[in-house]
């Protein structure tokens, strides 16, 4: 059985430790062809395996980099990048920068869910620690506004600067103890304690005053199972979200020549005048899609129309333009993409008052590698090829069916 030192204190980044057992990795290891990965075993250990919710700390045992930390049967295993001799003795250092920021996360999430419990009677079904943030997953919904409230009342917590207690409660002690758990325990129960604000079975290692994690945010909330996932930062996470959105609220302000506290009003502004400049453009379109109609002569011919700048529901406009001025048939072609005209990719609307265009579609398609489909009075797809060949085409199709 491996010395849990985490457990004796959960600071404690530095240790030195005997290697008990060192050999290569399983099967389900990380390997890759070019690098072997090893199991070592210590007598004891300050690097905490992955467990309740949380991934596995980091950092170095004597000349090895640690990647990877599992708990089986009471036994820890590092998983490491090189091997160590069995019987030596090793110094070992986690990556404290890492292991603080999980303690920050995973002790707000301890008050969060406190709070949680104790208000609504939700509990937490789910906590996943991850890279990036971690997440919280509650048995039961909660509005936005009662989550600025827990915010606030978790974040009273931190600075009230509240002694973590670890509790090893015996068996009788635990029949009469009210606390949270996920899971049901086997053997020692070890309970955490933030005095007013929560009681859980954890096995993770925790800050040792709540003013050591500095900061509690929950940055974003959505409906989940039945209930709500609660996304939070902590410490330094938390500080570091803070100094991002910063950095994009003064670029934001330089563009707009605003405040930084304004932001919010002047995007509001530049949106209203984008929305009239686009109804503007729209309209305009439409007029210059009325001229290049009323350009083609009137008559009863098919017409191809192939164009750079006439796309979206501008085509679809010409096209109706074009059949209510009486011809049989009009196809609007804009160019995608290909700058040798034999493999050009076109976007099509073709459309006829007189013809089945559902029929047209899948021979046309058969003939040009196209793709699409419609209705009997309009199709609307891609095809590959020369202006000239598919101009061609459709003029004969169109005089065969006359």
């Amino acid at each position: 059985m491996t010395e849990k030192l985490f457990y004796q204190d959960s600071h404690l980044s530095e240790f030195e430790a005997v290697v008990t057992a060192c050999y290569e990795e399983g099967a389900d290891s990380p390997k890759s062809e070019k690098q072997t990965y090893y199991e070592i075993e210590l007598d004891r250990t300050a690097f905490f395996p992955e467990g309740g919710g949380q991934y596995a700390d980091t950092g170095v045992l004597g000349n090895v980099c640690v990647l990877d930390v599992r708990e089986e049967a009471g036994h820890i295993r590092h998983i490491t990048d090189g091997p160590l001799e069995a019987g030596s003795s090793v110094k070992g250092r986690i990556d404290w920068d890492e292991r603080f920021m999980k303690m920050q996360q995973h002790t707000g999430e301890h008050i969060v869910s406190g709070l949680v419990n104790a208000r609504f009677g939700y509990n937490n079904v789910g906590f996943h620690l991850g890279r990036e943030d971690c997440t919280m997953d509650f048995n039961g919904e909660i509005t936005l506004a009662e989550m600025a409230e827990i915010e606030l009342e978790a974040n009273r917590a931190v600075w009230e600067n509240l002694e973590v207690q670890t509790l090893y409660p015996s068996e009788e002690e635990l029949s009469y103890m009210e606390y949270r758990s996920k899971i049901e325990i086997e053997g020692q129960v070890r309970i955490i304690v933030i005095p007013g604000y929560d009681r859980c079975a954890c096995c993770a290692p925790h800050v040792a005053r709540t003013g050591e994690i500095g900061l509690i945010k929950l940055t974003n909330m959505q409906r989940y199972k039945g209930g709500v996932r609660v996304t939070m930062l902590c410490g330094v996470r938390a500080l570091a979200d803070y100094a991002l959105k910063q950095g994009q609220a003064k670029a934001v302000s330089a563009m707009l020549c605003a405040k930084e506290n304004e932001i919010a009003e002047a995007v509001k502004h530049l949106r209203e005048e984008c929305i009239s400049l686009q109804y503007k453009i729209t309209e305009k379109e439409k007029k210059l899609i009325a001229c290049k109609a009323a350009m083609i002569p009137v008559g009863e011919e098919a017409v191809c129309v192939f164009s750079e700048d006439i796309e979206g529901e501008s085509m679809r406009l010409l096209m109706n333009l074009v059949l209510e001025a009486g011809h049989c048939l009009c196809a609007v072609f804009h160019q995608n993409s290909g700058k040798d005209p034999g493999t050009a990719a076109y976007r099509y609307v073709i459309g006829s008052k007189r013809q089945d265009m559902r029929l047209f579609a899948k021979e046309f398609n058969e003939a040009f590698e196209g793709r699409g489909g419609g209705k009997p009075e309009m199709i609307q797809g891609t095809v590959k090829g020369r202006e000239e060949k598919i101009r061609a085409w459709i003029m004969e199709k169109v005089e065969d069916r006359r």
